[in-house]
């Protein structure tokens, strides 16, 4: 009986193992070489993020390029297969199969990165770094706030082997049209690697630093504000690459920080008129400060000195011809009795 029951919860246990893996949630396939998209990240709720995006993405890219026509065929249609021989009605359904799986891809698909808290959109004839950017100005211009969960959009137009030697190979082609000689312009580069120990992130930089300088020697390093930002995301064995304008401005791609308005160089200013201001309507009155603190101090040290003269402990000194009541405050009446005669 106890190898029966043992045999029992062996199967019991792998049944729910096996479960457990099967609930876990992945999008139906995963980020690839050869892929271009828009790399979301967010803090936790990965699901709540990606129906953020996909709505996010469809409504500017809507604006953008129209709105995107759906493969659903209409109610005639199917009244009229129906009026019509089967062999007919087969062949168009055949047709209609066919034209749909070629327009299967839309425009917005989600797919598993490989990371925690970072989703892969990926995108069909689309240039998802203007989409970005076009989002991005639109909500730094307008100020209005249209996600939760949502942190950071970085458009991936190109993508790589994350290995040094691939990732050089092909940004000799990729970087091309921002900074081969005669386009020309200040640059930085934004690392990131995630789940990936095989690249050193100087190593990395300093590859692509000395490639761009060899395509044209006025590119410049500028970490303050540069024209463009070489965004190098690193996840797994898949390198995401894209050139993207005003990384800076637009608080490094952040959804959440470029909505914010600029009130710290504003209040600056103003702190310094007020303060100029209130410097000019209390110089005069310093002066006159000064000269009462002045002269209380003397007070104060007058008092002081006669309040440790007369409060001594007795050991108080008169000077000559000086009485000693009148040293130690007597009233009238008791000076006139020393009074001399």
């Amino acid at each position: 009986m106890s190898a029966v029951q043992n045999e029992s919860r062996k199967r019991s246990k792998k049944r729910f193992m096996v479960g457990h893996h099967s609930k876990r949630w992945k999008g139906s396939r995963e980020l690839e070489v050869g892929m271009q998209g828009i790399l979301i990240t967010c803090n936790m709720n990965e699901r709540k993020c990606t129906a953020e995006a996909l709505n996010l993405l469809g409504e500017y890219a809507d604006k953008l390029y129209g709105l995107e026509q759906e493969n659903t065929g209409s109610s005639s249609e199917e009244e009229e297969a129906e009026e019509e021989d089967v062999d007919v009605a087969l062949k168009k359904e055949v047709a209609q199969l066919r034209a749909s799986e070629t327009k299967q891809e839309r425009r917005f698909q989600a797919l598993d990165s490989g990371a925690n808290n970072v989703i892969f959109i990926r995108t069909q004839n689309i240039e998802s770094d203007k989409l970005v950017h076009h989002i991005l100005s639109d909500l730094h211009t307008t100020k209005k706030k249209k996600s939760r969960v949502i942190l950071r959009m970085l458009p991936v137009t190109g993508t790589c082997k994350a290995f040094q030697e691939d990732m050089v190979k092909y940004l000799t082609t990729f970087l091309e049209p921002w900074f081969k000689t005669p386009s020309c312009a200040t640059y930085q580069i934004a690392f990131k690697a995630r789940n990936s120990n095989h690249n050193k992130r100087d190593e990395i930089i300093k590859s692509i630093a000395g490639l761009v300088g060899k395509m044209n020697p006025k590119n410049k390093v500028d970490l303050t504000n540069p024209e463009l930002t070489i965004i190098v995301e690193v996840i797994k064995t898949v390198c995401c690459l894209s050139v993207v304008k005003d990384y800076t401005l637009y608080r490094k791609y952040n959804v959440q920080e470029v909505v914010k308005d600029d009130i710290s160089k504003p209040d600056v200013t103003t702190a310094k008129a007020d303060a100029d201001t209130s410097d000019q309507t209390e110089k005069p009155d310093a002066g006159e400060t000064d000269r009462r603190e002045t002269k209380g101090e003397e007070d104060k040290g007058t008092s002081v000195s006669e309040k440790g003269e007369g409060e001594g402990g007795g050991d108080a000194v008169f000077s000559f011809g000086v009485p000693p009541t009148a040293a130690a405050g007597a009233t009238p009446a008791e000076e006139e009795m020393f009074q001399p005669f």
